[in-house]
């Protein structure tokens, strides 16, 4: 099990440690009702530096990137970063990603913590153009600072004005005392804020001073079990639930992430399942009864049928109701389509709803 660089912080801060993607991660400190309210309403901090980050650089880092990626990387100027996937060569998903440009020839691919060594050698054996490629995932920390108060928290620490940096955007500045920090206005939460990229030695100092200038603002630290709510709230797919291996970019509702503007992995059978249209769509659900859906609990028609499964299902701490993501055939995908979830021996009553279930 990996420890980050703030694993005893958090320890000594009584937070919950589980095992999570190999490493020993905080899941909650205060209740995750309580730490997504704070980000909802206020500013909170995850530590987040399982994720995996890769620098690829040279001339021809752009057409590696090209290859393996879904998205159009070329539409990237130093300063902008894409959310993508890469797709394999048999209809499914590798994994998703943030591409950053960093300079002309440089890109940052940040990975979810689980596919690091395999994203890594996908890549790899992807490289027959003599890109140039870094893991730098060990030695780098990553924090998300999240939340509608996390711009003005957050100003006095950096003489850059963070408020100007517009979404999915990102400078590389000063930040709680250290140079050459990636302070990125993105996030996982759909409550505003902003990603601090730093080295390992460099983010005890920053956390301290995050939390120093923030306890004017209601901070808190918050667990992965809040990310996961926050993130579900917005119908943000999470890798393993509801993306992996067997699922296309197409019916998990990834088309604006893939463009056929350019040959990648797979891409020709990708662009075939959009013109015909895919069998089966990740839906979004909200419960019209009582009950919290849950990670493969089976998806029936009104006979009892199954027809589907959950990927992702909880209690939303923002709507006080039972939502999820799951796959149906297209026939049940509309908006307002009745579906129910089998929860133990019930079925219970479902209505499809269009994304997000959060409207802030």
């Amino acid at each position: 099990m990996k420890d980050t660089a703030l694993t005893t912080t958090h320890e000594a801060l009584g937070a919950k440690m589980v095992p999570f993607a190999g490493f020993n991660m905080p899941v909650q400190y205060k209740g995750v009702n309580i730490e997504h309210e704070t980000v909802r309403k206020a500013v909170g901090v995850f530590d987040v530096s399982h994720m995996g980050e890769f620098l690829i650089e040279g001339k021809h880092a752009l057409d590696l990137i090209q290859k393996v990626s879904s998205n159009d990387a070329s539409k990237l100027t130093v300063g902008k970063a894409q959310y993508s996937c890469m797709p394999n060569e048999t209809g499914g998903i590798v994994d998703d990603l943030i591409i950053y440009r960093v300079k002309e020839d440089t890109y940052l691919l940040v990975v979810n913590a689980s596919n690091i060594e395999k994203d890594w050698d996908w890549i790899t054996s992807k490289n027959n153009v003599g890109a140039t490629m870094r893991n730098l995932s060990d030695d780098y920390s990553l924090l998300a600072i999240q939340g509608p108060k996390a711009v003005e928290a957050m100003q006095s620490l950096s003489s850059h004005d963070l408020k100007s940096i517009k979404f999915y955007n990102f400078i590389i500045g000063d930040f709680a005392g250290i140079e050459h920090v990636i302070i990125s206005a993105t996030g996982y939460t759909g409550s505003g804020g902003f990603e601090i990229y730093c080295k390992n030695s460099e983010v005890k100092q920053i956390w301290d001073k995050v939390f120093e200038a923030g306890s004017g603002y209601g901070i808190k630290p918050i667990g992965l079990a809040a990310r996961d709510t926050l993130r579900l709230e917005m119908g943000y797919c999470l890798y393993g639930n509801d993306i992996d291996d067997t699922t296309s970019p197409i019916e998990a509702g990834l088309g604006w992430i893939t463009k056929f503007s350019k040959k990648f992995t797979n891409s020709e059978a990708l662009e075939n399942e959009k013109h015909r249209g895919p069998e089966n769509k990740l839906v979004a659900f909200e419960l019209d009864e009582r009950g919290i859906p849950r990670k493969d609990y089976d998806i029936v028609d009104d006979y009892g049928n199954k027809i589907g499964r959950v990927t992702s299902g909880t209690m939303s701490p923002s709507l006080g109701k039972g939502i999820g993501l799951g796959y149906v055939p297209v026939m049940f995908s509309d908006v307002s389509t009745k579906i129910n979830i089998q929860i133990r021996k019930k079925a219970i009553p479902a209505t499809v709803v269009k994304l997000p279930f959060y409207k802030g």
